[in-house]
């Protein structure tokens, strides 16, 4: 496992999630996200649940200035980075022709542009130490015709498999974690309470399990991780119907 590993979206969510569970294994964490209170609490808990070091960086990942000195971070040749978690990111509403397309290009920018540009100043270190792990957090949504959403995970999901594919042999690997519908507090950032998803109750996964999950798929150096066995079988059902059959069972929740 690494020895320090850089998270974005650390401050709620998954993220969080990461950070908890990698502290746990003695991993020293740099946590980014936007939110300077949330991200300290969650580094606040894991120094004193774990005792791990963990550094806060405070980025806007679409301000470039910001986002530039993520870059500066994990391309820092005196304190290396192992593992990056790309994980930041939000929804959009499905209905594409109503939003508004600046809304829809940050959302581009966030989910595609950002992560390619983390793994590219992450990669040339890695490759010269011979080891390291990129993680990238997409969904099952990726596999289905799901708005534009589930277009940026599915380039996520095809990226870490070229990665994989391309860099493993030389100690670095890339894996795509795709989970289905997790409890966080992913959609209530989209005006959605809980309850309010319209998501069935059978079909919601749990944080912790999903990180649990991805992080040994991720040391097995899998090219791509999805935490669930219903889940795993929905998306080998996906590849052999109709699309708009897909699309119809795809847009049931948000």
């Amino acid at each position: 496992m690494a020895r320090t590993a850089l998270i974005t979206g650390a401050s709620s969510g998954l993220g969080a999630e990461f950070a908890r569970q990698l502290a746990a294994r003695g991993v020293g964490l740099v946590l980014v996200a936007r939110d300077r209170s949330a991200l300290e609490a969650v580094a606040a808990e894991v120094r004193g649940a774990r005792g791990a070091a963990v550094d806060v960086l405070v980025a806007d990942l679409l301000d470039r200035e910001q986002r530039d000195a993520v870059v500066a971070r994990l391309a820092d040749p005196q304190h290396p980075i192992d593992m990056l978690v790309n994980n930041a990111g939000y929804g959009l509403d499905l209905a594409f022709e109503t939003n508004d397309i600046d809304d829809e290009a940050r959302h581009l920018a966030l989910h595609v542009e950002v992560p390619m540009r983390l793994m590219h100043a992450v990669l040339p270190g890695m490759l010269e130490r011979g080891s390291g792990r990129i993680v990238n957090v997409a969904s099952v949504a990726g596999f289905v015709p799901r708005g534009t959403y589930g277009a940026v995970k599915g380039w996520l999901i095809q990226f870490s498999r070229w990665a994989n594919a391309r860099y493993r042999r030389r100690g670095v690997t890339a894996t795509a974690v795709c989970p289905g519908f997790v409890h966080t507090n992913f959609h209530e950032r989209l005006g959605l309470p809980p309850g309010e998803e319209g998501v069935p109750n059978g079909m919601w996964l749990e944080a912790p399990a999903v990180v649990s999950e991805a992080l040994r798929d991720v040391a097995r150096g899998r090219s791509v991780s999805i935490p669930s066995a219903r889940y795993r079988a929905l998306v080998a059902l996906s590849r052999v119907l109709p699309d708009a059959l897909v699309m119809r069972a795809a847009e049931r929740g948000r």
